[in-house]
């Protein structure tokens, strides 16, 4: 295959279309079969007086499955209907892009239902977890890991997450594992609840506790000391305390406590 013209307009692409009167866009998704391997691509019968091309690099968005090895002579697919070849005079496909253009559409359906979802791990990097989604690379913050402990065991393991931010524009997808704690504990975390947890870190601004999976934040405002900036000498790490539920907020996964409000 030769190297497609980048002056190639989506006007010029029209007027191709129009010329050999194939009633076919820029961005349709056609019906195609396979009927020939090339070095570097495969043949597709889209019912065109010239077969279109599938380029190699265009099989899969998953680098692991973008090679041959997923397609079979005489398979019949649907296909995203990419660019005109001007000097082959070949219309190019693509599965890669159809798959990316239904995994968002997967995504925003999950982001507005809210799904607990069970996504694998790919792994680590020091500002927190890679993992993926419908075929899309998403991240978990440090700051939305929970109590998980980030390990390369746990790669390709499966974990609890739910979506945090979605912008499908700049192709980021950010998820949260405390979000999905806090979710799947929902019943038993009802404001005004006491709670029982043990302190894994102590701050200037508070405590923070954890209570089982989960880790609660004791604002240096809800602690009945004198001394707030002294509050390393009010307590230790390993600390078990009682607090009471004064706020959850799901949307963020955070759950606020007070040890002021206890009876």
């Amino acid at each position: 295959m030769t190297k497609n013209n980048e002056s190639f307009t989506h006007r010029n692409f029209a007027a191709v279309l129009q010329k050999y009167k194939y009633d076919l866009n820029l961005g349709d998704i056609v019906a195609g079969t396979i009927f020939s391997f090339e070095l570097n691509g495969v043949l597709v019968d889209i019912g065109t007086p010239v077969s279109a091309y599938l380029p190699i690099q265009e099989v899969s968005s998953n680098q692991e499955l973008n090679n041959f090895n997923s397609l079979n002579i005489n398979d019949t697919r649907e296909f995203f209907l990419l660019d005109y070849n001007v000097h082959s005079k070949q219309l190019i496909l693509s599965i890669r892009r159809l798959e990316y253009i239904r995994a968002w559409k997967r995504i925003r359906q999950l982001l507005a239902e809210d799904s607990l979802l069970n996504v694998i791990i790919k792994g680590f990097n020091k500002g927190g977890m890679i993992v993926n989604l419908e075929g899309i690379s998403g991240f978990v913050p440090n700051s939305h890991l929970g109590n998980f402990q980030k390990k390369i065991s746990s790669t390709n393991k499966f974990i609890k997450l739910k979506l945090l931010n979605v912008e499908e524009k700049s192709n980021n997808l950010i998820l949260s594992h405390r979000r999905a704690l806090i979710a799947q504990a929902s019943s038993s975390l009802i404001v005004g609840n006491i709670i029982e947890g043990i302190i894994n870190q102590i701050t200037p601004y508070g405590l923070f506790i954890r209570v089982g999976n989960l880790k609660g934040l004791v604002h240096i405002s809800e602690i009945n000391i004198k001394q707030v900036d002294k509050i390393s000498s009010y307590f230790k790490i390993g600390d078990r305390i009682k607090a009471v539920i004064i706020h959850v907020d799901r949307k963020q996964g955070r759950l606020s406590l007070s040890m002021k409000h206890l009876k």
